[in-house]
């Protein structure tokens, strides 16, 4: 731990305390009244506001809107043959990969008739949708006129290659479908970084998205479809691109900001409160991280937010069409990915607990609280048992097409259903059986305090700079939400408070079965959980913002949870930064990466 670093961690410390001595005594919570107003044009100005900062912010740099989108097929011992403008020493290569994988031979020649080994290219699961740059194996300044690449092993698909002299570009040419290997020239980037090409499991996720798009089998199966779909959504619009790719992610992220405010706002029904407590989910680095990367984990995050968020609405209204559409954002979720699972059954869990209170303390008649509780049994399965289902098994379409099937009534075979079966076998038995290591892995405790954060890109340049994406939750909402969860759980049981039962539930439903997973496991699992610390923070919020000076508390709160942000900007956003001195002051446990 450096000196800098020490001094910012001790401060964070000194202002989460600072905050909680502002909490005020759970025996006078009675007198901390939460009155609820409709939403206004002034929400919907300062939710706007927070939401356009943030989708500025976070569209800004995610990545090239244009790149190689022409692709060779090569099939093993299959050779093209390029042609340099003029002869000329060749220096570098930088060759693009597409989604299969396998190894390529890279020749030089003077004359086209003789030629010797350059380089060779091993294009591996992680190497897919990637500018590579193989080593030279030639002597140093041996000149070339004529390229030839063979591929040695696999199906590889190649999108582009570029050969440079001292940093110049040399110009290409060639004929028959060797052309779409120099085609797009224009596109080769000097610098090659996350900007241009996949990272972390990118090459997992986009990979599945392309492959549906093309109506091919998908290589990465261990998720549900639906999340993969909407990421190719992004390339159907923008182009099979890094921009492309990550943009559905992105948008979801955004989205995230008004869910959590009307969440909010439903909790508290000021201005105030809601606006800090959707900075602080604006300004976390864990939802700016994740979001900007092409996995699923986007998708389930936001149809979590909602389906809490109907589930609480319907706890305090009893509108059966909250609890209708809490039950149709489960089943979305679902067909993203499992971790929607974990929220289900702790929506099941809240549901039931409030349908027994509602039966055995409630007033009324006893007939007709049962009767209502049966109703409302039936309609839980309805929405939140057949509809999901029937969300779930539609979403398998691509796996469908990519067998031959075709039309509606492919939804009708036994063929279909027993893809859809066996899917869900494989799944269970491949998370079961992830227990490789892995430098970043952790364990569900780590995360609650961020002693871990996975590091999913990281490039040094020349001149003492590097780059990186790392993935945490901001510290001050990691340690300041776990204590006001805490904080939540007590409140919970010794004042019987329903909001701050249901806060607390929730994020309990998130964490707890990862106590339970022995696979391998990384602090972007805490993701769904995350969110549920600024619901608790923002909960808190509402308890002081009466008291004297609590409006500016919680305003500095908001305040240096943005400080924070903008400080470890460089570090979960890939933006360059010099090693020394930045980096002393992003060090601030021994363990974090960067």
């Amino acid at each position: 731990m450096k000196l800098p670093g020490c001094i910012l961690m001790i401060l964070t410390f000194a202002v989460l305390a600072f905050f909680f001595m502002y909490i005020p005594d759970i025996r006078s919570l009675r007198t901390a009244k939460i009155k609820e107003k409709n939403n206004t044009a002034k929400d919907l100005l300062l939710c706007g506001i927070i939401t356009i900062a943030y989708a500025v912010t976070a569209f800004l740099n995610l990545g090239t809107l244009s790149g190689p989108e022409s692709f060779v097929s090569f099939k093993v011992g299959e050779s093209v043959t390029l042609k340099l403008e003029k002869p000329a020493e060749i220096d570098r290569v930088l060759m693009y990969t597409g989604i299969n994988i396998g190894s390529y031979r890279v020749e030089f020649s003077e004359d086209g008739e003789k030629f010797f080994t350059a380089a060779e290219l091993d294009q591996d699961y992680a190497g897919i949708l990637k500018w590579q740059e193989p080593e030279l194996i030639c002597a140093p300044g041996t000149a070339a006129k004529y390229i030839r690449v063979t591929a040695l092993s696999g199906s590889p698909h190649l999108g582009e290659t570029a050969f440079f002299n001292k940093g110049e570009r040399l110009g290409l040419s060639a004929a028959g479908s060797a052309a779409l290997l120099c085609d797009e020239q224009e596109k080769v980037p000097e610098d090659i970084s996350y900007l241009y090409s996949s990272y972390f499991d990118e090459v997992y996720h986009v990979r599945t998205a392309l492959e549906h798009m093309e109506g091919m089998k998908p290589y990465e199966i261990s998720h549900p479809p639906l999340g993969k779909l909407l990421i190719a959504l992004g390339m159907l619009v923008f182009g099979r691109v890094p921009f492309g790719w990550r943009f559905m992610g992105t948008l979801f992220g955004v989205m995230m900001l008004p869910g959590m405010y009307s969440f909010i706002k439903k909790i508290d029904g000021g201005y105030l409160v809601p606006s800090c407590g959707t900075v602080l989910l604006a300004s976390g680095f864990m939802h700016f991280t994740q979001t900007r990367i092409a996995t699923i984990d986007s998708y389930a995050v936001f149809f979590i937010i909602l389906m809490y968020l109907f589930m609480y609405r319907w706890i305090c209204d009893e509108k059966k069409s909250d609890l209708a559409l809490s039950g149709i954002c489960f089943g979305i979720g679902a067909a993203c990915k499992w971790t929607c699972i974990f929220a289900g059954a702790g929506l099941g869990f809240i549901w039931l607990a409030f349908r027994l209170y509602k039966l055995f303390f409630a007033e009324g008649r006893k007939d007709a609280k049962l009767k209502d509780f049966a109703g409302n049994i039936l309609w839980c399965l309805l929405f939140f048992v057949m509809i999901p289902g029937l969300i779930y098994y539609l979403s398998y379409y691509p796996y469908a097409i990519a067998n031959g099937l075709k039309g509606p009534g492919m939804y009708f075979t036994g063929r279909y259903a027993k893809i859809v079966l066996e899917n869900q076998s494989f799944m269970l038995r491949y998370h079961e059986g992830v227990t490789a290591s892995h430098p970043y892995s952790s364990r569900w405790y780590q995360w609650t305090l961020d002693i871990r954060p996975i590091l999913y890109y990281l490039k040094y340049y020349s001149d003492g700079r590097y780059s990186s994406i790392a993935d945490f939750v901001n510290p001050l909402i990691c340690w300041g939400g776990l204590a006001a969860m805490i904080m939540l759980s007590v409140i919970a049981v010794i004042r019987k408070e329903k909001t701050a039962a249901f806060i607390a539930a929730a994020w309990i439903a998130q964490l707890l079965p990862w106590v339970f997973v022995k696979r391998v496991v990384f602090e972007y699992h805490y993701f769904p959980a995350s969110v549920f610390l600024v619901l608790a923070l923002a909960y808190l919020f509402s308890l002081i913002k009466d008291r004297k000076h609590g409006k500016a508390v919680i305003i500095s709160f908001t305040a240096v949870s943005v400080v924070l942000f903008l400080l470890f900007y460089p570090v979960i956003s890939g933006q360059p930064a010099s090693r020394v001195p930045y980096s002393s002051w992003v060090s601030w446990l021994p363990t974090w990466p960067f």
